[in-house]
């Protein structure tokens, strides 16, 4: 893949004229992550111990996993802690010599309900303000304030959306029950969305809705829930389908129905209506759509050519092309927002589970992940730089996150009694 440049470190003068802006690559073989240093906050007021700490847990997490930063290990900073906020305030000699070259510091203060933090970005070798930012949320949710911030600070250096105010979804397993549970896109504010029984494989659609396959009515089926508003998508009667996938627009469904000797994709209107057979192999498996980001074609699995692969199509049911040709169980395909990869899952000759991105136009195969138990279950970030995944490497499988190149892999905060948690998605 070509490698993408974008714009890094703006440096804006007291006058507000700007001035040129250096460049790095946040891919390929020139990529360097810059090295940051994030100060502890400065509390004002009377803020209780608990909160400053979670704001700072969840920034420090958004700008380590955002493969753009080196954060710096607080461990190592030299600088006074009575600094204040401001450049005059500043030894930044002292913050060159532990090597950052950026410097954020930000300030925290409770007015009423609300949680307030103002963040002020230095470039460190000419010891000038770059950026500044002011952002709040209600006291109760400290990590959303975070996450804010975040994202603040990456589309100031990349001037596009950070994924740190998405959502994602995900199946926790608790005895013999599969719930739904929906969170922030770092596993925080958990909330579960299903109460007991087996639901599994959901998928985020616009406007907070959760899509799901559950067996509450004897067979696996379609559901689509708002916050406790639940609805059944009927599908054909006697069949079994699974895996639901929300078109990028919401205004469509794609899904598999299976009757015992195959599975096949169908695509209907959000509501089930409308409903059209895309696929029509007697006696094969194709399942697990995912559509292409502009909406006109979809990704799925099939074993028509004697294995499970991954193919396209167009949303007709035209055009039909294999795109993987390297090993013999291919599945869980997630198309980028980019357009231009195919995350999926791979059991290789070992029979471990890893995960593979393919190139769309050109087929060709990269490898994230290795030797570390499986890996499973690919969901790209709704900007297309992160992946979110499952992994067993800890031990029951829980969520991690990593770059669509594979680096910086990272483990999602994770359940206290280590619950399994498996087939993530990440909303757009």
């Amino acid at each position: 893949m070509n490698a993408k440049v974008l714009l890094l470190c703006l440096l804006v003068s007291p006058l507000a004229a700007l001035a040129q802006a250096p460049v790095i690559q946040i891919s390929g073989a020139n990529f360097r992550p810059l090295p940051l240093a994030l100060s502890t906050p400065l509390v004002q007021g009377t803020e209780s111990k608990t909160t400053p700490q979670s704001v700072d847990d969840a920034l420090l997490f958004d700008l380590r996993a955002s493969g753009l930063f080196q954060v710096l290990d607080r461990a190592s900073f030299l600088a006074d802690a009575k600094e204040g906020m401001t450049a005059g305030s500043i030894n930044f000699s002292r913050w060159a010599n532990v090597g950052a070259e950026s410097l954020v510091k930000y300030s925290l203060a409770r007015e009423g309900d609300e949680l307030r933090a103002e963040a002020r970005v230095f470039n460190v070798g000419n010891g000038r303000e770059d950026f500044k930012t002011s952002q709040s949320a209600p006291a109760s949710e400290p990590s959303r304030l975070a996450h804010k911030v975040a994202d603040a600070i990456y589309r100031h250096y990349t001037r596009e959306p950070s994924p740190f105010l998405s959502s994602i979804t995900y199946v926790r397993k608790s005895g013999s029950n599969k719930d739904v549970w929906v969170a922030d896109w770092d596993g925080r504010n958990a909330r579960q969305m299903t109460s007991g029984g087996i639901n599994v494989l959901p998928a985020l659609g616009t406007d907070g809705v959760v899509g799901y396959t559950s067996y509450q009515g004897g067979k696996p089926d379609l559901y689509v829930q708002r916050g406790s508003d639940l609805k059944h998508i009927k599908t054909n009667e006697g069949q079994m389908a699974t895996g639901i996938a929300f078109s990028p627009d919401g205004k469509r469904i794609a899904y598999a129905l299976a009757d015992g000797e195959s599975a096949q994709i169908w695509v209907a209107n959000a509501e089930g209506g409308g409903a059209r057979q895309l696929t029509d192999t007697r006696f094969g498996i194709n399942t697990s759509p995912a559509w292409s980001p502009d909406g006109k074609r979809l990704a799925f699995v099939s074993n028509r050519g004697g294995s499970p692969q991954v193919y396209v199509m167009g949303t007709d049911g035209s055009g039909v092309r294999r795109l993987t040709f390297q090993g013999n169980y291919n599945q869980t395909p997630s198309w980028s927002p980019r357009g231009d990869l195919i995350a999926f899952t791979a059991r290789d000759e070992r029979n471990a589970f890893d995960l593979f991105t393919v190139q769309v136009d050109s087929g060709k195969i990269s490898r994230l992940t290795q030797d570390q138990a499986n890996n499973e279950e690919p969901s790209f970030s709704p900007n297309g730089r992160l992946i979110l995944f499952t992994s067993t490497r800890g031990g029951p499988s829980q969520l991690y996150v990593m770059t669509a190149e594979g680096n910086n892999q990272l483990p999602l905060p994770s359940p206290k009694d280590k619950a399994a948690l498996t087939t993530p998605d990440w909303g757009r």
